[in-house]
C-alpha cells in the first residue's frame, strides 16, 4: 500500500516535471516564479473595469513550514486611480517538505478556507485576505493577503519583553476568537470545514510516522534549557502528549488558531495586537490556545507573575462574549493538560521528522523549549492527567 508521504512524493514530481503557470483564478503556480501579471490582474483588478497589474517584483524568500513571499505590484492608471494595493503578502507550499506537513493534513486547505468563509465574521485584529487556492492533485496552496507593510510590525524574534498590555489584549483577543463559534452547531460543516484537533493530529502521525519518535529526540537535545526534574521523567512526556489530544473529544470546542506562538502575533501603529498565520485552524477546546499563548509569548518571569491574571482576564473575557463561566482551577487544569502538544510543536522543530523542512531559528526554538518546559515543570503538567 502506498503511504501518503509516498502520494505526496509523486504528486510532487510530477508537478515539477510538468510545472503550472498561473494565469486565471483558481491556478495554483507550482513556484512564485510561475506567477504572472495575468494571474495577479485576475486577483487584484476583477472589480475593477480596465484596470490591469503592469509588472511585479518579487520580494525575498522566507521559508518555514510554509514558503512566504512578498509581492510589489505595479498597475495601469486606471488600477491607481482605483487605490488598489500596491503591495501584497504571499504563502505558498513550493517544497516538498512544505507540501508534506500542509497537504495531506488538511493545513493548507484550512488556511483557504479561513480567509474565504470565517474571516470577515470573526471581530479580530488579523490579516485580510485577497485570494487563495488549494490543489489537491500537487498538494499545493498559495494564499495572498493585505500587506502589513507600513501598517503593522511583526514580533520578529524571542528577544521581545511583551509588557502587560499587550499580554492583556493577547488575551481579549483570544477571547473574542473561541467566543465567535463556541459550540456552534456551524463546526466541522461547509461554512466552518475544520478537522477536530485529535482528527488533525491523527492525519498528522499518519504523514509523519516518527513524529513522536522525534519529538523525543527534540526534548534529549534540549537537556541545557530544561528543568532537570522534568528532564529526568523524559519517557513520560510523549504519552501524555497523546492523552493531551485525547482530551478535546470530551471537552467544550470552539475554533482554536492552534499556533499562537509570539512571532504570529504583531503590533499596528494604533498599538493593537493582532494575529497572523492561519494555517493550523482547528476545532478544539480553547486552553490550547490560551496555554501555548502563556508560555510562548512571555519571559518566564513574567509568566509567572502574570498567569493568574491573565487566566481570569480571559476567562471574564470569554464570559462577558456569552460563553459559560469556568472557574479559575478548571482552567489552569486545562491548560496544565494542554502544554504538551505545545511542548511537540517546538521538538519537532528542533529535530523535525523525516521530510520536514527547517521550520525556526535554532535559538528561538531552544528560548520558546526552554519557557514552556520551565511552565510544564512549575504547574506540573505531568501530573495533572
Amino acid at each position: 500500500m502506498t503511504s501518503v508521504r509516498e502520494q505526496v512524493q509523486r504528486a510532487y514530481e510530477i508537478d515539477q516535471a510538468n510545472p503550472r503557470t498561473a494565469v486565471a483564478l483558481g491556478d495554483v503556480p507550482s513556484r512564485y516564479e510561475l506567477i504572472t501579471t495575468e494571474w495577479l490582474t485576475a486577483i487584484l483588478c476583477r472589480d475593477t473595469p480596465g484596470a490591469e497589474v503592469v509588472s511585479f517584483e518579487q520580494g525575498p524568500r522566507n521559508d518555514g513550514s510554509s514558503n512566504r513571499r512578498r509581492l510589489t505590484i505595479t498597475y495601469n492608471a486606471d488600477a491607481q486611480h482605483a487605490g488598489l494595493p500596491s503591495s501584497v503578502f504571499c504563502k505558498a507550499a513550493e517544497s516538498l517538505g512544505n507540501r508534506l506537513i500542509l497537504g495531506p493534513s488538511g493545513t493548507a486547505q484550512g488556511e483557504v478556507d479561513f480567509f474565504a468563509k470565517l474571516r470577515s465574521r470573526i471581530d479580530i485584529e488579523a490579516p485580510v485576505g485577497l485570494y487563495g487556492a488549494y490543489d489537491p492533485a500537487t498538494f499545493n496552496y498559495i494564499v495572498m493577503m493585505h500587506d502589513l507593510t507600513g501598517k503593522a510590525a511583526f514580533f520578529e524574534d524571542h528577544t521581545t519583553v511583551l509588557p502587560w498590555e499587550q499580554a492583556a489584549q493577547m488575551m481579549r483577543l483570544l477571547a473574542r476568537l473561541h467566543a465567535s463559534f463556541y459550540e456552534s452547531p456551524e463546526l466541522g460543516t461547509p461554512s466552518v470545514p475544520y478537522l477536530s484537533w485529535p482528527d488533525w493530529w491523527s492525519r498528522m502521525m499518519k504523514v509523519s510516522p516518527d513524529f513522536g519518535s522525534s519529538c523525543d529526540r527534540g526534548f534529549i537535545a534540549a537537556e541545557s534549557v530544561i528543568p532537570p526534574r522534568l528532564f529526568a521523567r523524559a519517557k513520560e512526556v510523549w504519552p501524555r502528549t497523546l492523552e493531551s489530544v485525547e482530551k478535546h473529544s470530551r471537552l467544550p470546542k470552539s475554533l482554536i488558531h492552534c499556533d499562537v506562538h509570539l512571532k504570529n502575533w504583531y503590533l499596528t501603529n494604533d498599538g493593537r495586537m493582532g494575529l497572523g498565520d492561519w494555517q493550523i485552524v482547528t476545532i478544539g477546546h480553547w486552553s490550547r490556545d490560551l496555554a501555548y499563548a502563556l508560555s510562548t509569548a512571555l519571559t518566564v518571569e513574567n509568566r509567572r507573575a502574570w498567569l493568574t491574571d491573565l487566566i481570569k482576564l480571559y476567562l471574564g473575557e470569554c464570559a462577558s462574549l456569552g460563553m459559560p463561566r469556568v472557574s479559575y482551577d478548571e482552567a489552569l487544569l486545562n491548560c496544565r493538560q494542554q502544554l504538551m502538544t505545545t511542548l511537540a510543536f517546538w521538538t519537532i522543530t528542533l529535530c523535525p521528522a523525516e521530510g520536514m523542512p527547517p521550520m525556526q531559528p535554532q535559538g528561538l526554538t531552544y528560548e520558546w523549549m526552554k519557557r514552556i518546559t520551565t511552565m510544564i515543570d512549575d504547574i506540573d503538567a505531568l501530573d495533572s492527567f
